[in-house]
């Protein structure tokens, strides 16, 4: 994205990440839970949705006893105002199937980020933000290895469609209810490649019971530092440490 904010998109927000990250391995029953949280910085691989400052966020799932799961996510954002697009939230809506071979669990399925009423499609040089994504996971132990397709323009990037994400993680139970989660992934954007870029982040996450999760997270990325910034010449990818809260029932 030219030489402001680039939207990336999950919400990686530490531990919020993305609603997708939310659905939760296929359960022996049909499941409905919603989340609401918050965090001092929505960062959606590696890079920041929100200007570097805090955002809401909540969502809600369901997770049905055969495998399939649909849900929502929604969070403030404001790499689109600041890009001249005119659009305040993000609301990703996504749905798929959850598996297992043997020991190795899959996760395939589709993910719409829509920014309502965005006109990045009228900036110059930016194409329409909404995007569609198709994705497939695989986890094996601890470690899960994912890519994400762009079926059409990523993120407001121009002739960008076939664009990819992989990523690779690993969580980490620790005991008392903490976890660790170290993370490496590589974000490429087809006709743009001074806008590809490798992001990375280790979260500690705490689970203070009835529900109620915190997170403590350092993030960063080798983004291009003239590309991915604010209006005010922030760079949006620099490493950070970012907490959030989240509440689920």
């Amino acid at each position: 994205m030219k030489k402001i904010l680039v939207p990336s998109i999950i919400a990686l927000a530490l531990g919020s990440v993305s609603g997708l990250a939310q659905a939760q391995a296929a359960a022996p029953e049909s499941s409905l839970s919603f989340n609401v949280g918050a965090v001092s910085d929505y960062r959606y691989r590696g890079i920041s949705q929100s200007r570097l400052k805090p955002a809401v966020q909540g969502g809600i799932d369901y997770a049905d006893k055969s495998g399939f799961y649909v849900g929502a996510w929604a969070s403030g954002i404001k790499w689109i105002k600041d890009a001249g697009g005119d659009a305040s939230v993000e609301v990703d809506l996504y749905g798929g199937y959850k598996g297992a071979v043997g020991d190795v669990s899959y996760d395939v399925g589709f993910l719409r980020y829509e920014y309502s009423g965005n006109k990045m499609g009228n900036v110059a040089g930016f194409a329409n933000a909404n995007t569609n994504e198709v994705y497939g996971a695989a986890t094996m132990g601890p470690v899960t290895l994912k890519y994400s397709h762009a079926l059409t323009n990523l993120f407001g990037f121009v002739d960008s469609k076939s664009s990819y994400y992989v990523d690779l993680s690993g969580t980490f139970d620790l005991g008392s209810g903490l976890s660790l989660v170290p993370h490496v992934g590589y974000q490429s954007v087809k006709n743009t490649p001074a806008a590809s870029y490798t992001d990375y982040a280790l979260t500690l996450g705490k689970d203070l019971g009835n529900g109620l999760s915190a997170t403590a997270a350092v993030v960063g990325t080798d983004a291009d530092k003239t590309g991915y910034v604010t209006p005010a010449g922030k760079f949006t990818g620099k490493t950070g440490v970012v907490v959030g809260l989240k509440y689920v029932f």
